[in-house]
């Protein structure tokens, strides 16, 4: 649902940015679970998750071909959140509170605005 002045920003990190103790992790999931909760009350939140690193990707062909060789330098693993905010200042906000969570630097990019989205 897009609402007039708004526009989805992805948050979000490669894995090799979070190098945490395991006394760290737990605290870092908690952290950033209680983000995503405040991104959620102020209903701003859209998606969020980590990638499975354990399953290979693969590439899938308008024939339905599957292969296990994508593209060339394509690389994306770690986690993300994609958020709906009135501008950029606010992506810039978010992602800052998203990184003392993380203890790791995000990256921060913007949806171009697709009326069908």
């Amino acid at each position: 649902m897009h609402h007039r002045g708004m526009t989805k920003y992805l948050i979000s990190f490669p894995s090799e940015a979070m190098v945490l103790s395991d006394e760290e992790f737990p605290l870092v999931v908690a952290a950033s679970h209680l983000v995503i909760e405040e991104a959620k009350a102020a209903g701003v939140y859209v998606f969020g998750g980590g990638i499975n690193e354990e399953v290979a990707p693969v590439l899938v062909s308008g024939d339905a071909a599957v292969s296990s060789e994508i593209y060339p330098g394509s690389h994306l693993d770690g986690g993300f959140t994609i958020l709906e905010l009135p501008n950029r200042e606010e992506a810039v906000a978010w992602a800052r509170r998203i990184a003392v969570a993380c203890r790791c630097a995000q990256e921060l990019r913007e949806f171009m605005y697709d009326p069908a989205s």
